[in-house]
């Protein structure tokens, strides 16, 4: 299988080296950074970072969400890894082979792997978590994202028993993988931590809790140290990991804030050295005086706001759902409440490789276009201004997504006169609400790509999707899907989903807003750290620099 290259721009390094910073916050003004070369090392190697939110688990076939992934991500290491640049890599598989049809891969599993207690890492490890991950008993959230695998759909759907999965152990260090079908990003997917092997022993003695530091045995370059749920979670370096003479920290922090502005109050403390997002009211001054260190580069994800498909108002009312997406101003979003270089969506896919999505045609009309075509809908799903349509929207705390919020209600209030009410929501709270959906009416979502393919939103609207959390359920959508998964790269397979999405935008199950950007205030003395579009980062690349005071002139 030959690799594709991401044809989205990306930006160069996020942080380079200096001999001194001009930033402007007086909290690091006149240092010297990295002393007179610029790349020596501070004496103290640890990384605080802000999260967003605590995760629900560190389980890697339970766990959702991007701040799970972050921690996942340091602490267990799969087949196949990221370089800081986000190009793929040997992971605990030093090399793999692919077989002519593209059906079956054989992974040699590096002899020098150990988890974090010195057991070494070996294939069987990995058929144990491959298995448990598709075990309906898991409960993951993931688990449709393995159906490449042979056998996968139906042990997920409980049709048949995990050893009928396609995994086999071949010897002590060679793990072999056969699909159903050849799997153009079948590699990529090998990066998602619904494929990272957990230690068997561990989860066989203590079940869920082998996720808790005392019990926790891990392959990646950190091992988890400390969790205290909302304060932080702490990791160490795991000294028996197989690269660890190229890592350099010590520790890492992750602190759940989900408050931009809070973060950002932390980060002029220099509590913080990295911010996952920036408060959207502050970027006007945050870009004129901290512009070093705020990166903006493009992400491959998209935010939307998400119907309950499997009740009324939404229900079987296609009118209704098309009236409210067509009565947002998507530029007014990105462009004055959020400003940072969002992108307008009209469709849900993001661009990436090959892959453009068509625009719908109601995209092509002007706003006012777009209005009075809502008010016509609006009036055809039986409401007006004076039988005015009440619902509610939730979403997870957060300053950024409540301006969104407020301005998305104003829209629909100005445009059709829709009373909304607003409800926010801790993040696991959020989670569990969505996830029910008794409660729901309209909830924000966002999708990040799990790997660089567009596949990986378009499964996401699959009816038997465990993160389909719209109810969306069209079996022409699935065909479609199914279509494409049978088919090698190339144009026939991109035209399947194209066509799957133009069926989806037709029925409005959800409402694409923007496509994302990565946010981030990165301390000048961070060293190691690369944009990339899929926004990951291991902490087993960075340095933190040294710091000295310049004498003043």
């Amino acid at each position: 299988m030959k690799k594709i290259t991401v044809t989205i721009i990306v930006g160069l390094l996020l942080v380079g080296c200096g001999p001194r910073t001009d930033s402007g916050d007086p909290a690091i003004e006149a240092l010297m950074i990295g002393g007179p070369s610029g790349k020596e090392l501070a004496d103290k190697q640890v990384f605080r970072k802000n999260n967003g939110s605590d995760p629900g688990t560190l389980d890697p076939h339970r766990a959702e969400g991007v701040p799970a992934s972050n921690v996942l991500r340091d602490l267990y290491e799969g087949l196949v890894s990221e370089a800081a640049n986000g190009d793929y890599i040997p992971g605990a598989a030093e090399s793999w082979t692919i077989s002519e049809d593209g059906k079956t891969y054989r992974f040699k599993i590096r002899d020098e792997a150990v988890w974090s207690n010195g057991d070494r890492v070996v294939a069987e490890d990995f058929v144990f978590s491959l298995r448990r991950s598709v075990d309906p008993k898991t409960l993951s959230n993931y688990s449709s994202m393995l159906y490449p695998i042979k056998n996968a759909r139906d042990v997920v759907l409980g049709k048949a028993p995990t050893n009928k999965l396609g995994v086999t152990a071949e010897n002590e260090k060679t793990l072999l993988i056969e699909l159903e079908e050849p799997t153009p990003y079948f590699i990529s997917l090998l990066t998602h931590s619904t494929t990272y092997p957990v230690h068997p022993a561990s989860v066989k003695e203590f079940g869920s809790l082998f996720t808790r530091p005392e019990n926790m045995i891990s392959n990646g370059a950190f091992t988890l140290k400390d969790w205290r749920i909302q304060d932080y979670i702490l990791l160490k370096r795991n000294e028996r990991y197989w690269d660890n003479p190229s890592t350099t920290l010590n520790e890492v922090y992750y602190y759940p804030l989900d408050n931009p502005d809070a973060s950002l109050r932390r980060y002029r403390a220099n509590e913080l050295d990295f911010t996952d997002t920036t408060p959207s009211e502050q970027l006007p001054w945050i870009k004129k005086n901290l512009k070093d260190e705020l990166k903006i580069t493009p992400y491959f994800g998209s935010y939307y706001y998400g119907f309950n498909n499997s009740k009324p108002p939404f229900k079987d009312n296609p009118e209704l759902r098309m009236a409210l997406s067509l009565a947002i101003n998507r530029t007014i979003i990105t462009d004055i409440v959020l400003g940072a270089g969002q992108i307008p969506a009209f469709t849900f896919v993001p661009p990436v490789k090959e892959y453009q999505g068509g625009q719908p045609e109601w995209a092509k009309l002007t706003q006012k276009e777009r209005e009075e075509l809502a008010k016509e809908l609006y009036a055809e799903a039986g409401y007006s201004t004076t039988n005015p349509l009440s619902i509610e929207i939730i979403y997870n705390t957060s300053e950024n997504h409540k301006r969104v919020a407020l301005a998305v209600t104003s829209m629909w209030k100005k445009t059709l006169g829709v009373e909304t009410k607003l409800r926010n929501q801790e993040w696991k709270v959020f989670l569990e609400t969505r996830r029910l959906q008794d409660e729901t009416e309209v909830f924000r979502g966002g999708w990040i790509g799990d790997y660089d393919d567009p596949y990986t939103f378009s499964e996401l609207l699959h009816s038997e999707n465990e993160m389909n959390h719209s109810g969306y359920a069209s079996e022409e959508y699935d065909a479609l899907l199914k279509a494409a998964s049978l088919k090698p790269a190339g144009k026939e397979r991109l035209n399947d989903l194209l066509q799957a999405e133009q069926i989806m935008l037709k029925d409005m199950p959800v409402i694409p807003l923007y496509f994302y950007v990565s946010q981030h205030l990165i301390k000048p003395w961070v060293a190691g750290l690369e944009g990339n579009v899929m926004d990951h980062h291991y902490s087993k690349y960075v340095k933190i620099l040294k710091t000295e005071t310049l004498a003043s002139e």
